[in-house]
């Protein structure tokens, strides 16, 4: 036969077996789009902006549907309702982490992120449990952050009132705090590995949210050719080999009768469990999760510091009634607590709206069923992938009024006192919930007030002119780049 008429013929058996694979089980699973042999929706999504693109998908097929993304179906959660249902009311068979092809390749299961099953649970209880011995949560955490806010306020006043972009300066308070709990130490804000540490986060968040690792995700036979993937997997590499050079340095100074910080206490927890096959604290676990806590302790605080100060510059009357409530709550002579939250409201409606309107991951980390499960008439198999838009839920029109304006006042009552909404799902929902929320809404609340406590911000343009649209709307939300003058008090 001609060789040009068999690969024709394998081509087509090929695209015909793709068809009923991706067809066979849609009975079963919600409705969708149709998908194309192979690449299924993929060119149906906008990847600049995926949640934009499942908001449109829910209007033609409800708040569950079905996306094929390469030849792998993904169940999508758009709307409070069904990401309630889901991730709260069926938590635990939701509780599953979806897969991703970049931390496929650099965790390979382990850690706390992009681990699964009795090892995730496993880590995750010690991680909280150890985190929570440190501080987290407690007074004498809240001390760490009110010190980190005083040295973030010498390095201000060294601007001298200059426009600065606040990139680094801002990721380097909440790395400080997340380092004196893994590590016992924090950094000069001068130091060089410290702002190469802060370098490489920044890059890798935004290669991650780039339009290429979304193809990537879909399609992992792409990650062996050369692209942005190279340089993340690189920047992961040597953060590794970093944290590999602190483990080191505390396995020769341990002792075991009194640790000093996470890495001691894993490296306890090893010692005891070292005659148990099945133990899961190994020294490759313990390097990724140090690394988990380390990057993500850093870089969500952040991005989300840098955001707020640009809608504040861009809402100065905003940012003058937060001021106002500092002065009169807490005034110029002592640094602000985490008792003052409660007096004051406005404030708190500032911080929760800045989180609201930036969106910072727009539709979680993936989840995934950890057994077949009958869901509103459907049935999801064990091991699909499920994309939770908390987009969907923070930009809902009828919680938010207007959602897609700035406004504090989604969080306040008519008597202007503060006002909760199921609908906050920032740090995600259920079993899978962000476990540093806590320290990260202590961080924010004491970081920025602290800010405005001793600095005007002023825009190095007009505040109309400010363009406050995230430039990348991928894995996570990225602000734009800009520069601002600290202005003392």
């Amino acid at each position: 036969m001609d060789p040009v008429l068999v690969l024709v013929f394998g081509v087509f058996c090929l695209l015909l077996l793709s068809f009923w694979r991706q067809n066979s089980g849609r009975g079963k699973l919600p409705p969708g789009p149709a998908p194309l042999p192979i690449i299924g929706n993929i060119l149906q999504l906008d990847v600049k902006d995926i949640s934009k693109s499942f908001t449109s998908f829910s209007k033609v097929y409800g708040p569950v549907f079905t996306l094929y993304l390469g030849m792998k179906p993904a169940v999508v959660l758009h709307g409070y309702e069904a990401v309630k249902e889901a991730l709260v009311d069926n938590g635990e068979e939701f509780s599953g982490r979806g897969k991703l092809a970049i931390p496929e390749k650099t965790n390979k299961g382990l850690g706390i992120l992009f681990s699964n099953g009795k090892h995730w649970k496993e880590m995750r209880r010690f991680s909280l449990m150890t985190l929570r011995n440190f501080g987290m949560g407690k007074r004498s955490i809240e001390d760490r952050v009110q010190e980190e806010a005083r040295c973030l306020v010498e390095e201000l006043k060294k601007t001298n009132g200059s426009p600065c972009d606040p990139t680094f300066i801002l990721g380097c308070a909440p790395c400080n705090v997340i380092c004196s709990i893994i590590f016992q130490n924090r950094f000069d804000y001068n130091d060089q590995s410290f702002l190469t540490i802060m370098r490489r986060f920044n890059e890798n968040t935004r290669i991650m949210s780039s339009p290429w690792i979304q193809i990537c995700n879909v399609f992992p036979a792409f990650l062996d050719f050369p692209g942005s993937h190279n340089r993340l997997i690189k920047n992961v590499s040597q953060m590794r080999t970093y944290v590999l050079e602190k483990i080191k340095e505390h396995q020769a100074s341990l002792d075991i009768n009194n640790p000093r910080d996470f890495i001691d206490c894993f490296l306890i927890k090893m010692e005891q469990e070292k005659h148990n096959q099945e133990s899961v604290f190994t020294y490759e676990n313990l390097l990724t999760t140090v690394s988990d806590l380390f990057a993500a302790g850093t870089e969500t605080t952040s991005t989300t510091l840098r955001y707020g100060l640009l809608l504040l510059m861009k809402h100065p009357d905003v940012t003058a009634e937060v001021q106002k409530e500092i002065k009169r709550v807490i005034g110029r002579d002592r640094i602000p607590c985490m008792q003052d939250k409660s007096h004051m409201p406005y404030t708190d409606a500032v911080l929760h709206e800045i989180q609201r309107h930036f969106d910072l991951v727009p539709n979680s980390l993936p989840h995934s069923v950890t057994c077949d499960i009958k869901f509103r008439n459907y049935i999801i198999p064990k091991g699909t992938t499920i994309l939770p838009s908390l987009s969907s839920v923070l930009h809902d029109n009828k919680e938010f009024p207007n959602p897609e304006k700035f406004d504090p006042h989604h969080f306040l009552d008519d008597h202007g006192n503060f006002k909760k909404s199921d609908f906050f799902i920032v740090f995600s929902a259920g079993k899978r919930s962000c476990m540093g929320e806590g320290l990260a809404r202590m961080e924010l609340f004491l970081f920025l007030t602290t800010i405005l406590q001793h600095f005007n911000l002023k825009s190095t343009v007009h505040p109309k002119d400010l363009d406050t649209t995230p430039v990348i709307k991928g894995f996570a939300s990225l602000p734009p780049t800009y520069q601002l003058h600290f202005i003392p008090v």
